[in-house]
């Protein structure tokens, strides 16, 4: 099976990115014959995949960024062509055949009050997005919230729908379970959009908790220590301001806090599950789905602090270890062998 994959940045360096990036590598490691166009190539080009770059766009803005990026493969494709070729997109274009959603949609927009949507930007990213949607013969959304939302406002191509492929996931160290101590504890906060993932809900919960546990500290992995150093003036000592790192110190937490207000899936949170740490996530969470109940807690984003704090309290309370979230990023791969292949069969028809 020969499978060109399309995204703009390729490399581990982002959730989508990561996603793609382990995709084409089990593919590669089944025996496909795979490619990747994309404008950068952002890690060591794995062997046994030929990738082809057409050159940095500039971001901003975004709906021209899309459109100029898609004109480009549009235009590679027709000097390059691929006929033979299952097209796997990962960005708005018009020229594939399958398309994996990473995100919500767009039409999302739809429910903002109307001088919010009048607006050459909200009508080009809508144009982009339906159109990426019709020209797919299968759309894959990588999570059921994601599936749902495209369901909803999409309904004349929910038979196009394939069941979500979630994301895989690497297991690296993994917490050595512990008794946490009672005044005491590690929660942990990873993502570098740090408040559209609930930072500052995140600030108000861990606070409630060191009314009674006056030696729990707060580790925040991701944002830039001086964006968010502001969020702590009342505090006196008891977080670490990381910054950004390729390990996420999953390891050395006793809880993963994950209080998003918006979250399509939240790799962070089944990585924490891989190192067998507790996780207390919102209920927008498209990762929500795979917290079994002794693996941690999903509370409703509108819940008041103290029930996230009565939750996340549980957690630190533990007697017994929280079980290992597996799922192979060959299990993914795998997922998509099937629906490639239905689309090969439809192709031949």
């Amino acid at each position: 099976m020969k499978i060109l994959h399309v995204v703009r940045r390729y490399g581990p360096v982002g959730g989508m990115e990561r996603y793609v990036w382990e995709l084409t590598r089990e593919l590669r490691d089944l025996g496909h014959e795979v490619e990747v166009l994309c404008e950068v190539c952002l890690a060591e080009k794995p062997q046994g995949i030929k990738v082809f770059e057409l050159g940095e766009i500039a971001p901003r803005p975004r709906w021209l960024s899309l459109l100029r990026f898609g004109k480009r493969v549009a235009r590679w494709l027709d000097e390059h062509p691929h006929a033979d070729f299952i097209i796997h997109s990962h960005e708005r274009l018009s020229s594939h055949h399958i398309t994996t959603f990473h995100g919500p949609p767009f039409a999302t927009v739809k429910d903002r009050p109307w001088w919010r949507k009048v607006s050459i930007r909200v009508a080009m990213q809508l144009f982009i997005e339906r159109r990426e949607l019709a020209t797919a013969r299968r759309i894959v959304p990588n999570s059921q919230v994601i599936s749902k939302q495209l369901a909803h406002y999409y309904p004349e191509f929910s038979g196009r729908l394939t069941e979500p492929v979630v994301p895989g996931v690497v297991t690296g160290v993994v917490r050595k379970f512990h008794v946490v101590p009672e005044k005491g504890g590690i929660i942990g906060f990873v993502g570098k959009e740090w408040q559209r993932k609930g930072l500052p809900l995140a600030i108000k919960i861990v606070a409630q908790l060191r009314l009674t546990r006056p030696a729990l500290e707060f580790w925040i992995v991701g944002p830039k220590p001086e964006e968010i150093e502001h969020l702590f003036s009342g505090w006196q000592g008891g977080y670490r301001l990381l910054g950004w790192r390729a390990e996420a110190y999953y390891e050395q937490f006793d809880v993963l806090l994950h209080p998003a207000r918006a979250e399509p899936y939240g790799m962070v949170i089944s990585e924490a599950m891989a190192a067998c740490v507790p996780v207390v996530v919102s209920d927008v969470c498209g990762a929500a789905m795979q917290i079994s109940p002794d693996a941690g807690a999903v509370v409703p984003l509108g819940a008041a602090v103290d029930i996230w704090a009565e939750q996340v309290e549980k957690q630190l309370c533990r007697h017994d270890s929280s079980p290992q979230f597996v799922r192979g990023w060959d299990e993914v791969a795998s997922e998509y062998v099937v629906i490639y292949r239905k689309i090969i069969e439809t192709k031949l028809q």
